[in-house]
Formats: C-alpha cells, structure tokens, sequence
C-alpha cells in the first residue's frame, strides 16, 4: 500500500474516476451516471475518493496481470490494485469484458447487470469489504445488491 505522507497532499489530487480500454475495443453506456454512482456509493460508505482508473480488457489481458503480479494462473472478472487504505480510495481497477459477459450468460442476466455488479464490487473492496468466508461473501452480495439499486434510480431518472 501507498501510504500518503500528509492529509494535505490528498487535496492536491483532483477526484476523478476515469475509464480506460486496453486490447479491446469498448465503450462504457452511461458513463457520467456510473461516474456519479459510483461517487455516490463512496460516500455513503464514508470513505474519500482520490482517483480510480477503470481499465476495461480482455481476458488474456487480465490473466497475464493475475499471473504476474497475483501469481494466480486463472481467469478472473476483475482485479482491484489498490494503492491507499480505506477510507481513502485510490485504485487502478482492471475488469476483463470477456468474462464480464460470459458470467452475465451463465447468470442469466444482461451483460450491463453484471458489468456493473462487477464495478461496484471492485469500489465494495476498495472501501474495506471482504468476501473470503461465507459471511463474508454473503455481506459482500448484499451490499452489491444495495448500490446497485441506486444505479437503477438514477439510470431511470
């Protein structure tokens, strides 16, 4: 983790959440009301939003990442690399489009539910929740389905 030397440096840094592609061609709908959502979400989770960079990939892309800096060999949706500690959050966030919809075709849901189950989650852990154990996960799910509804409120607005 980064450590900030002192509370005053962290006003230096504009709050931006930005969206980025790498390999792939994608453009996120909705990315000014997802801007604010996930805003939104930070606050109420009384936390302090510096900068996250959303970077949109494959999977070969993602797995090269996981294996490189997790040492992990598989497919995974999404890797958070944060570089603060809660409640400060500062992150580069990598989600891999190609599992994002095939998980969305396995779960029955349109890819956009679960692209965005799947950005939240990664601002869930950014704010200290963990979904290792059971409880954890179940708590993890349900504060997913929580912001979520949020989103649907200002998507329909």
């Amino acid at each position: 983790m980064f450590d900030f030397p002192e509370s005053h440096f962290l006003d230096e840094i504009e709050n931006v959440i930005s969206f980025f592609t790498e390999d792939i061609d994608f453009e996120l709908v909705n990315s000014k009301q997802v801007e604010q959502w996930i805003s939104q979400v930070i606050e109420r989770e009384n936390c302090q939003l510096v900068n996250i960079n959303y970077i949109f990939c494959s999977d070969i892309y993602l797995h090269n990442l996981n294996v490189e800096y997790l040492q992990h060999d598989t497919l995974t949706d999404i890797i958070t690399f944060p570089y603060s500690d809660p409640p400060i959050i500062h992150s580069d966030i990598f989600i891999s489009i190609d599992r994002v919809r095939e998980n969305a075709k396995e779960l029955r849901l349109t890819f956009e539910q679960e692209l965005h189950r799947v950005i939240i989650h990664g601002v869930l852990h950014l704010c200290g929740y963990k979904d290792k154990n059971k409880a954890e996960a179940k708590l993890m799910r349900l504060k997913e389905e929580e912001m979520i509804a949020l989103l649907d409120l200002k998507l329909e607005g």
